[in-house]
């Protein structure tokens, strides 16, 4: 199946990078969100980033208009969409009802995607008439920066949805790694509990947000320290990846940090807030 028109839903930090991505490589996109204030402010972002890498030379002006000339969007969904990629919020009830609309709305051939981080693709897929054609799609932050795709089939995912979602993946410039439909899938389940540890770390006093961090990239050679990084992902997102990885395994290691459920209840969920285990500045 050729692919040439993605749908993608929620227009938030995921969203607008994966759109931003797909019509860089001459794919059309429509983009959608509930309101069309996010729409915009996705479009803004996207416009943004394309004109920093203008001023960069990485692409030239005459490649961002043609770029941003290949998205159209609005708070509905374009039903002649070849995939529809979803990026809304990480809950089982909301995803559950984007996917209902899209199965709706979208022509009988068109490819589902789900860009959870932790959600079982087959119960998502099984909310759906076309679980067949029901995939998981996960990108990373930043999505024009990171290289990987995790590609999750579900249990009735077919060979030839897959195929197709894995060539799109390389025609995005992304390298797709095939994992199975298991909590957390391969990344997160590895990433977020090393995440949730250090937090542990922060609360019994071993060491101070900035010696961990800094502990951690001098001793393991990372980018980015591991409370550096839930504040980039969004510490109500490592919570929930904590919670699924718990319920899935029920293994008393995926038991989230108490900090970090306080962290959230407070409303310190990191760079999107303003506020996390370090401060940033939101203007």
């Amino acid at each position: 199946m050729a692919i040439k028109k993605i749908q993608v839903v929620g227009a938030g930090q995921m969203g607008s990078g994966i759109a931003q991505v797909a019509v860089q490589r001459g794919l059309a996109v429509h983009l959608a969100d509930v309101e069309q204030e996010m729409v915009e402010k996705g479009l803004e972002t996207i416009k943004k980033n394309l004109s920093r890498s203008v001023e960069k030379e990485r692409i030239s002006q005459e490649e961002m208009d043609d770029a941003m000339g290949r998205i159209d969007s609005g708070t509905e969904y374009a039903q002649d969409a070849d995939l529809a990629i979803e990026a809304a919020p990480e809950t089982m009830e909301i995803k559950t009802e984007v996917f209902r609309a899209l199965d709706e709305q979208l022509k009988e051939e068109a490819i589902l995607a789900s860009n959870t981080s932790s959600l079982s693709i087959t119960k998502l897929g099984a909310q759906t008439n076309r679980p067949e054609k029901f995939i998981g799609m996960h990108f990373f932050n930043p999505v024009p920066a990171l290289k990987l795709v995790e590609i999750i089939r579900g249990l009735e995912t077919s060979d030839e949805t897959y195929d197709a979602v894995n060539e799109l993946a390389e025609r995005l410039e992304k390298t797709p790694v095939e994992v199975q439909d298991s909590p957390g899938f391969a990344v997160n389940r590895i990433l977020v509990p090393m995440i949730n540890e250090a937090v542990y770390c922060v609360m019994e006093g071993v060491s101070e947000p900035e010696d961990v961090d800094t502990a951690m990239k001098l001793g393991t050679n990372q980018p980015m320290g591991p409370l550096e990084l839930a504040d980039l992902i969004g510490l109500d997102t490592c919570l929930h990846v904590m919670e699924v990885l718990h319920e899935g395994f029920g293994d008393t290691k995926y038991r989230p940090c108490p900090l970090l459920k306080r962290y959230v209840a407070a409303g310190r969920l990191g760079r999107k807030s303003g506020r996390g285990f370090f401060e940033y500045d939101q203007s």
